[in-house]
């Protein structure tokens, strides 16, 4: 291992990738060239970090096993600092599990905390978990350490356990000062912000009020019947009936909800749950058997009762009814709501739930995916939507133990 390599594989570790590029730049041996690839995508430039690292990894002679293993890892972590997430798992596994046999820990590790991460942005919260709960910190480098309670904070948060994500991003903070990466640092400090801007509106009888992320967990927590129309369904407490795909039925509920405790006459519910301002006999009658579905979904949370002009809700035990609405209106912002559960949507799905055109969400999506507001991944019909992960996980501290390469 020559000086110039160990001192530029120092200067990534500390974030330094210009200072790390001055000592290789000009050298296409494969250690320089991974060194180069780390550098120039800790600097955004993730096309070309990914071809020299490809470049490294064939230049690695089959006696380096261990090299090459490093190398996968480092343009693994490239492709989902890309938002690449199509590529097959396995590469990663095998070059884990190479690095495990080798004694390289640190490394095996982020290439755990790369699986776990790449599963929480395709919204598989449940495999995410399992993945990150093979994740031992204990030993790792501050910087590791930073990223795994920034994915623990994720999955929290997707969740709503505001008290383990607050945990996770405190144990997050200060790992980051520990690492002393500057990118790291802000990465935690913008995570960390998230929790003092308005997340939600309560509506009620009493008036709007804006709820920060704690207040809104207090809230779906609390024996308080919510209509959420952030997540496009109904609960109290522990009990959470889900209506995203139900459209007719969650605009009732809403209605219903908005005029509590007083009722809604028949001619306003039908206009708004039917969109005709003419009701005739066939449109009361839809609108008696979609109650009566209603009055079932939400049965031991409320009852629906009629009266002389038209129904009422009434939950359970005296409780009091709020409805959870988006932080700002309009249809963008439901849309961002409803992807904000962490969960893959189709179009179709979100076209449905908001009762809406494909053609309409289609463009809508488009427009909040420019300003970074949602993201997406798949092609055609296979195409899914994502709200964008709490942390942006941007590639600074690609392999910051083990490189400089032998």
């Amino acid at each position: 291992m020559d000086s110039l390599i160990a001192a530029s594989a120092r200067a990534l570790a500390a974030g330094d990738a210009l200072g790390a590029l001055k000592r290789v730049a000009l050298r296409d041996d494969p250690p320089a060239l991974a060194l180069r690839g780390i550098a120039m995508a800790q600097l955004g430039e993730h096309s070309r970090a990914r071809e020299l690292l490809k470049r490294a990894a064939r230049g690695f002679g089959a006696h380096e096993e261990l090299a090459r293993a490093r190398c996968v890892v480092a343009e693994a972590e490239v492709a989902l600092a890309m938002r690449d997430l199509g590529g097959s798992p396995r590469s990663l596994a095998s070059a884990a599990a190479t690095l495990e046999a080798r004694a390289d820990n640190a490394n095996a590790l982020q290439a755990r905390l790369i699986v776990a991460r790449r599963l929480l942005l395709l919204g598989r919260l449940d495999e995410a978990a399992a993945a990150l709960a093979r994740v031992d910190t204990r030993g790792l480098p501050p910087s590791l350490t930073a990223v795994a309670e920034l994915t623990a904070a994720e999955l929290a948060l997707r969740s709503l356990q505001i008290g383990p994500a607050q945990a996770a991003l405190a144990r997050a903070h200060e790992a980051a000062e520990r690492a002393r990466v500057p990118a790291l640092r802000a990465e935690v400090k913008e995570a960390r912000a998230e929790f003092e801007r308005p997340a939600a509106r309560r509506r009620s009888a009493c008036g709007e009020q804006a709820l920060r992320l704690d207040e809104v967990a207090g809230l779906l927590a609390s024996e308080t019947l919510v209509i959420d129309a952030c997540r496009r369904g109904l609960g109290a407490g522990d009990a959470w009936r889900p209506l995203a795909r139900r459209p007719v039925l969650f605009t009732l509920a809403r209605a219903l909800a908005e005029a509590w405790p007083g009722d809604v006459d028949r001619e306003t519910l039908i206009a708004a749950a039917f969109h005709t301002r003419r009701p005739d006999e066939t449109h009361r009658a839809r609108l008696r058997v979609e109650i009566g579905r209603l009055r079932a979904l939400v049965k031991g949370l409320a009852s629906i009762e009629a009266t002389a002009r038209g129904f009422v809700i009434r939950p359970q035990e005296g409780h009091s009814v709020a409805v959870l609405e988006p932080p700002i209106d309009g249809d963008r912002a439901s849309l961002v709501a409803l992807l904000s559960d962490g969960a893959p949507w189709s179009t179709s799905a979100l076209a449905l739930a908001l009762g809406a055109s494909q053609r309409t969400v289609q463009r809508a999506l488009g427009e909040l995916e420019a300003e970074g507001r949602v993201r997406s991944f798949g092609q055609s019909r296979a195409r899914r939507w994502l709200s964008p992960p709490l942390a942006g996980f941007t590639t600074i501290l690609l392999l910051p133990a083990a490189l400089p390469i032998e």
